[in-house]
């Protein structure tokens, strides 16, 4: 598969990583509903096999559960992928998520991400979101400190503005930033990724498929038969009269896949890729078979004709 380098570090990462999102399993506040470990060590496995190599997670991703499994998958296979998660959100007794950026937060933090992912260094370790905005000079000088201290490799933010980063960059480089980014979310085309470029900041969006809302397989009747704790029932483009916009995206995608050979899915995730300032795309899954749905993503190269004509679906769609 094809790699590129990450930021200003020495992971050559491949262009499509495993997103470790939803093996969380259900019963917290942005759970997808249950999942069967079985099957989401299967599809890393599968992942793996196929030649992706790195993994993404989070310590929020099922309150630690996620992290866990990923932990439980390394045990039962040669391949070492590079591991990434995250640190700032934090939950109480009763799940309750909020946001710390405070040192003995993180600290604690670190501490129980290699405990859970059982390994002594995490290879790029992120701040999940800039909450509380007064703490991230607080919060970036902490992961400075762990870097230091050898327990992690790179450091870097997720779902930071422009601003944000320029305070930390005052510090220490960001190796990278974790955005949003897709057909359904491009906003941060217009000055973050240029930002990213031109300060050798790598950029590994999330959600280039919306959460498999442009995967193809998403409908109405899918969305009603969803579990209660999916966080996409909940979730305006989800639902009318988003979901109809959407679906109508979902054709023009399926249309021009069918021009390569590839998903509708597949040309969505090329479509983030084709920006120059994306390094890679984080693409979650949950079973096996949907690894085999995006792997070819970054195979795809786009003519100009269909990127003009997905850009002009944005501009008639905003």
């Amino acid at each position: 598969m094809q790699t590129r380098q990450l930021g200003n570090s020495d992971l050559h990462i491949t262009r499509v990583g495993f997103g470790a999102w939803a093996i969380g399993g259900g019963g917290w506040e942005y759970a997808w509903g249950a999942q069967d470990d079985r099957e989401s060590i299967a599809a890393i496995h599968h992942a793996l096999d196929l030649g992706i190599n790195w993994i993404d997670t989070a310590p929020v991703y099922g309150l630690g559960h996620s992290e866990q499994v990923v932990a439980q998958a390394l045990k039962t296979t040669q391949h070492k992928p590079y591991i990434f998660t995250k640190c700032e959100l934090v939950w109480d007794d009763h799940g309750k998520i909020s946001g710390s950026m405070k040192a003995a937060s993180l600290r604690r933090e670190i501490e129980a991400s290699l405990r859970r992912l059982a390994v002594d260094v995490i290879d790029l370790y992120q701040i999940h979101w800039p909450d509380p905005d007064e703490e991230i000079e607080e919060g970036w000088q902490t992961l400075i400190d762990i870097q230091a201290q050898g327990k992690v490799r790179y450091i870097a933010v997720s779902n930071f503005s422009v601003a944000q980063m320029q305070r930390a960059m005052q510090f220490a480089p960001i190796t990278s930033l974790q955005p949003p980014y897709s057909l359904v979310k491009p906003q941060v085309q217009d000055e973050i990724l240029p930002f990213c470029g031109q300060h050798n900041i790598g950029v590994i969006v999330y959600s280039p498929m919306y959460s498999g809302l442009l995967t193809g397989a998403f409908s109405a009747e899918r969305l009603a038969g969803l579990p209660e704790d999916d966080w996409r029932k909940r979730d305006d483009e989800f639902q009318p009269p988003r979901l109809e916009r959407n679906l109508r995206l979902v054709a023009l995608l399926t249309e021009i896949g069918q021009q390569y050979g590839r998903t509708p899915g597949e040309v969505a995730i090329a479509w983030t890729l084709h920006h120059p300032a994306v390094t890679a795309a984080i693409v979650g899954a949950r079973r096996p078979a949907q690894i085999d749905g995006f792997i070819h993503a970054a195979d795809i190269t786009l003519s100009a004709a269909d990127l003009g004509r997905l850009e002009a679906f944005i501009a008639a769609h905003p």
